[in-house]
């Protein structure tokens, strides 16, 4: 006799918790939950069967994996939270009674905890934790630009404004900026770090308001968690690079709105002190002779000195080239092809020239974004100045004559009294519109600037991370069976002429030979072209013939292919087959939008001036 099983501990009812026994377990308010939750990745579960997990119930509620409570109860966060919880009624009863010494001993022993030990339990990896930044950047670009009132302190705007600034200033340092797009939200940036895309979002710099309805507390929580984890990522980055972190900042160019300008790379000085009598006797092992050739290395790759970041190039580079595959000629006859290695397969990933703008130098008008532009421009090289109303530490002035490109986003005023020297100046000079640093970045060169002239209408601003495959691009023109579809006007059967169908039906047992789908149909294609000209039928007739012919055989090869699919969908599983029903769903809304917007594009097409 098998063991008997008692109701509500064993199975779904015993795998899942409600959220209401995880607190209880857990003994911690319902906002500590969602806390804990949220720095350790916990998150509700549906189960198979909610009324078998809620033993019998059928009351809305969330649950949670029973392994997962169990890991929260160990958490060493949890115990902090509980001394916090003490703390706070011990302060409240010293200030009720007026004990203020008490209450100042109290406040310098403050409980307070550290999220390390999170980070390393959910990143197991470097790697692991360049993939997850995304969130992290956007929540850090985000409360640097709020203002600061009682739910968000000014010291926090400030620590989210200085990983902000050490961001870009790796980016701009490494050279790894490969995609920005202009939407409505704000601006997106794409960086290769590591060979990981990594994309963040900047809103735009205007004046925020902190919705009354939001709960900043749950993103105070992810804030305090991406926090850690941006600090722990810079800090292996500068590093690696040899710099040193955090960057040294100056308080007064700072308090000047030098922007990323106020803070300064340096490298980091390695020098190596051998010994002769230290050494005698010993045998180095392998690890120490790797290790002092990398400091060798380093030690001559960097310098210790402040670093111009828009005059040399900061690509990182390997340390280590992969060998390639030696393909031997085997003795057989059919000789194998040759395998591809982990070099070849890495060049052949798209780049972006990352000095694009080394060669100018751009000073950006009052009305530009300067921080914007700034990181744009240096992160390719280029050389930029500013005026002062922009902020201090400008490399370059307006009069400066290096000036090759100025961005302005105004209209042209034509002044009256401008002196020679001023339309000297502006000859030589490029005027272009801020779009057109974005889009050079996104195309990999350099666009011609009359189509971005001040004062022009700008091309379209389209977005370069793409869609899925065969989605509708804009850049790409319609092909020519897609204008042929475009011109081709459906004639009714009533309107046709007696000799145009006794000619059609003469012809017609040559145009059903014509096999046009098929590859090799050139031929007969062409001899049956032959037989309608001597049969009398025009050319653009028999185009038609062909094209409904083709339409006919579509037609039939659809019915086909749904009667296969149809049998096919009967012998999948109820689970599966609305798994294929969602995905063909979602192919044919795709296909009619591609076809929407097609129709669309040929509607302009048409109506444009100059096309025939």
């Amino acid at each position: 006799m098998g063991r008997l099983k008692q109701k509500g501990k064993a199975g779904a009812a015993k795998a899942y918790m409600t959220r209401s026994a995880a607190v209880k377990k857990l003994q911690c308010s319902l906002a500590d939950f969602r806390r804990l939750c949220i720095l350790k990745g916990i998150f509700p579960r549906e189960p198979r069967s909610r009324k078998k997990a809620n033993k019998g119930s059928t009351a809305p509620t969330s649950f949670y994996y029973t392994k997962d409570i169990g890991y929260l109860a160990h958490e060493p966060v949890l115990n902090k939270l509980r001394e916090h919880k003490a703390f706070a009624k011990k302060i409240s009863r010293a200030l009720g009674r007026g004990e203020w010494s008490i209450a100042k001993n109290l406040e310098d022993s403050k409980p307070t905890y550290r999220l390390d030990h999170i980070i390393k339990e959910r990143y197991h990896t470097f790697i692991d934790a360049i993939r997850d930044i995304d969130d992290a950047l956007c929540m850090i670009f985000l409360f640097a630009s709020l203002p600061s009132n009682d739910r968000v302190s000014p010291s926090l705007i400030a620590n989210c404004s200085r990983l902000a600034a050490e961001w870009q200033l790796y980016v701009m340092h490494s050279r790894s900026l490969r995609k920005v797009f202009l939407s409505i939200k704000g601006i997106y940036y794409q960086a290769e770090i590591m060979d990981q895309d990594v994309t963040w979002l900047v809103p735009y710099q205007f004046t925020q308001k902190i919705p009354s309805d939001v709960d900043v507390r749950v993103m105070l929580t992810f804030l305090e968690l991406y926090q850690t984890l941006l600090g722990f990522v810079f800090f292996k980055l500068y590093t690696d690079a040899g710099l040193v972190y955090p960057p040294p900042l100056d308080a007064s160019r700072d308090d000047a709105g030098a922007g990323i300008g106020a803070f300064s790379v340096h490298t980091v000085e390695k020098n190596i002190h051998i010994s002769k009598s230290d050494n005698v006797g010993k045998t180095a092992s392998t690890r120490e002779v790797r290790q002092a050739i990398k400091t060798i290395t380093a030690d001559q790759s960097f310098v210790d000195e402040d670093v111009d970041i828009g005059s040399r190039d900061f690509a990182a580079k390997p340390s280590e080239v992969d060998e390639e595959f030696v393909v031997h000629p085997s003795g057989g006859e059919d000789a194998i092809p040759s395998l591809p290695t982990l070099q070849s397969l890495s060049e052949t990933r798209k780049s972006t020239p990352t000095s694009l703008f080394s060669p100018y130098t751009f000073f950006l008008s009052r009305e530009t974004s300067r921080t914007v532009f700034e990181f744009l421009l240096k992160s390719f090289g280029g050389r930029v100045g500013w005026p002062t109303s922009s902020g201090s530490g400008s490399p370059i002035t307006e009069s400066d004559d290096s000036i090759t490109h100025v961005i302005v986003d105004r209209p042209v005023i034509n002044k009256a009294n401008e002196s020679a020297e001023e339309k000297e100046r502006r000859r030589k000079r490029k005027y272009v519109q801020p779009q057109w640093v974005v889009d050079c970045i996104n195309a990999g060169k350099i666009l011609v600037e009359d189509l971005y002239a001040q004062g022009t209408t700008l091309p379209p601003h389209l977005s370069p991370f793409g869609g899925k495959p065969g989605a509708y691009d804009p850049t790409v023109g319609l092909s020519h069976s897609e204008e042929v579809l475009a011109e081709e006007v459906p004639e009714s059967e009533d309107g046709q002429s007696s000799e145009q169908n006794e000619v059609e039906e003469g012809v017609g047992g040559v145009v059903e030979t014509v096999n046009v789908r098929d590859v090799d149909g050139a031929e007969s294609l062409r001899a049956a072209e032959l037989a309608a000209e001597a049969a009398g039928m025009e050319y653009g007739t028999f185009e038609k013939e062909v094209r409904k012919l083709q339409r006919k055989r579509e037609k039939k090869e659809k019915a086909v292919d749904q009667d296969e699919e149809d049998m096919g969908k009967m012998l999948l599983s109820n689970k599966k087959r609305k798994l294929y029903e969602r995905m063909k769903y979602g192919e044919k809304r795709r296909a009619a939008e591609r076809e929407t917007l097609q129709r669309r594009r040929r509607e302009i097409d048409r109506k444009r001036p100059g096309s025939d």
